[in-house]
C-alpha cells in the first residue's frame, strides 16, 4: 500500500533513456471508478518560477513497471502528453517573442 504523498517523495526515472524525470507533483483519478489514471510530474522552474516552468509530465498509470522504496521506474515514450505551462511573472514577453 502507498499514500499519495509518498509517492511525491520518490524520484521518477524513464527505463528507456535512463533520465530522471522528477517527483510526482499530483495524481490524475478517476472518480467514476475510483482508479489512479496517471502521474503528474511538475515541470522545473524558470528562474525560481518567475518566468514559469517547462511542461508538466504526464505518465500514463501503465507506464510504471515498478514502484521501489525511493524511485518509480517508468517505461515513458516520447508520447507522453504534457499540460500545458503555467505562466510566469514575465509571461507578457513571450507573446512579444511570438511576434
Amino acid at each position: 500500500m502507498c499514500c499519495v504523498e509518498d509517492l511525491a517523495q520518490k524520484d521518477v526515472i524513464n527505463t528507456m533513456d535512463g533520465r530522471r524525470l522528477g517527483f510526482v507533483g499530483d495524481v490524475e483519478i478517476d472518480v467514476c471508478d475510483g482508479k489512479v489514471v496517471s502521474l503528474i510530474i511538475y515541470g522545473r522552474a524558470k528562474l525560481c518560477g518567475l518566468l514559469g516552468r517547462e511542461d508538466d509530465l504526464v505518465v500514463p498509470w501503465g507506464s510504471i513497471q515498478k514502484i521501489g522504496d525511493d524511485t518509480i521506474l517508468v517505461n515513458c515514450a516520447p508520447a507522453c502528453r504534457t499540460k500545458p505551462k503555467k505562466k510566469g511573472l514575465f509571461s507578457f514577453l513571450d507573446k512579444e517573442r511570438e511576434e
